[in-house]
């Protein structure tokens, strides 16, 4: 019986494919270590610590990064197809999402589970006769208010894209039942991709400028009517509604710019009772409303009165927040107060909440929130809505943060912090 010997030349590039597999889980391994390591000495607050943090409970954790590292995103399919948090300085920049720590190793909430996170996606309308949140004739109160589990404790699919991508694409099928007794069955898509810096400039009008760190994302959100039932006006319909929760600061201030000339009053004012009248100002078209986490109040704009963009200065950290939404001033939204006597056809298409103690004491944060929600999804079988939220953190130069702002929101840095001086 004959054996063919290989020859020396295959012998070779056997012996070389075999190093560089070896050295492969190596370099990778080596590699994990060494962004291990950083994140373990990682002060709170900064990225790495939340990268540490969230990476301990989700071990699919996908980090969308630029070339240089700088600007980072964290993007959760385990946790609702949540943008955790997001960086403009690498490991050791500041980590601009509010994550609420607490709540991961906390016993299940039947309400909600607050993990937090700086973009997520929910179905509304939260209140009103179409809701998603209460049963069907029961009372609209807290001990009533329940979640969907899509939106709260649920994993979603990672459709394509990793952490070795700028961008992922994320589903969730789910079926709910809002107040009107209708059975919605939809189908919703995420799809989430790190903005370069080209990308943040020509989707602002504006420059940066050499002495600016920046960091953006893009969201386009779709919902499909995957059931035989068409949404209608009747039936009631839902609406896609993205929260951004960010961490607030004494001298932080949320500013809304908006249509001065439309009909009704400037903003919604009373969700959680009226918020007082030291923690909100109108300026020239401007709303700024104090986000220091310690009185709790949400506003919103009617879609007549919303402009696609708003924002937030923290003084104290020199950090510029900007977000832009899609806006359709003739549409159709969904009111999503706590009541069953309003319209449910008549409601805002921007909110702003802040949050604070409740009356026993209790707080959930502290952080604020930008929001903006779709028009109703009124949506025959098959039928897509989608709707687009984008957010962009600045920091460095004030001059250059200063440019920036009175480019997109129409105000100084100096007019943002000096609002409630008076």
């Amino acid at each position: 019986m004959f054996h063919l010997l290989p020859s020396t030349k295959t012998v070779a590039l056997l012996l070389l494919a075999l190093s560089l597999q070896a050295c492969q889980p190596s370099e990778k391994k080596e590699t994990q270590q060494t962004e291990a390591a950083e994140t373990a000495q990682a002060e709170a607050g900064t990225f790495g610590y939340d990268l540490d943090f969230l990476r301990s409970k989700d071990d699919s954790l996908i980090v969308l990064k630029d070339e240089s590292g700088e600007a980072q995103v964290l993007v959760s399919a385990k946790y609702q197809g949540k943008v955790f948090t997001s960086t403009a300085d690498g490991l050791a920049g500041r980590s601009f999402g509010w994550i609420n720590y607490k709540a991961f190793d906390a016993k299940p909430d039947p309400h909600m589970n607050a993990y937090g996170g700086e973009n997520r996606l929910w179905l509304g309308p939260e209140g009103g006769r179409f809701s998603v949140f209460f049963k069907p004739g029961t009372d609209m109160v807290f001990d009533n208010w329940v979640t969907p589990p899509a939106m709260d404790t649920e994993s979603w699919q990672v459709a394509s894209g990793s952490s070795s991508s700028n961008q992922v694409t994320l589903t969730k099928e789910t079926e709910l039942v809002n107040y009107a007794g209708t059975t919605l069955k939809a189908s919703i898509k995420r799809d989430i991709r790190l903005l370069s810096t080209a990308d943040i400039e020509q989707q602002l009008g504006m420059r940066a400028g050499d002495n600016v760190k920046a960091v953006g994302f893009s969201t386009d959100n779709a919902l499909t009517n995957v059931g035989e039932q068409a949404w209608t006006r009747q039936t009631g319909a839902p609406c896609i509604w993205i929260l951004d929760m960010f961490n607030p600061s004494p001298g932080t201030v949320i500013v809304l710019p908006y249509q001065e000339q439309a009909p009704g009053k400037v903003a919604t004012t009373d969700y959680f009772g009226e918020i007082p009248e030291d923690r909100i100002t109108y300026r020239s078209g401007v709303l700024f409303f104090k986000a220091d986490g310690e009185s709790r109040g949400k506003l919103g704009l009617s879609p007549e009165r919303a402009k696609p963009v708003a924002g937030s200065y923290d003084p104290a950290n020199q950090v510029l927040t900007i977000t832009t939404f899609d806006v359709d001033n003739k549409a159709t939204y969904l009111n999503q107060e706590w009541t069953t006597t309003k319209d449910p056809l008549k409601g805002d298409a921007v909110n702003a909440y802040n949050d604070g103690p409740l009356e026993d004491g209790s707080q959930m944060g502290p952080f604020y929130e930008i929001e903006s929600v779709s028009p109703a999804a009124f949506l025959k079988p098959n039928q897509t809505l989608t709707h687009q939220h984008n957010v962009f953190h600045f920091t460095g130069d004030k001059a250059g943060l200063n440019s920036i702002s009175e480019k997109v929101l129409g105000v100084t840095l100096q007019q943002i912090a000096e609002a409630f001086s008076k």
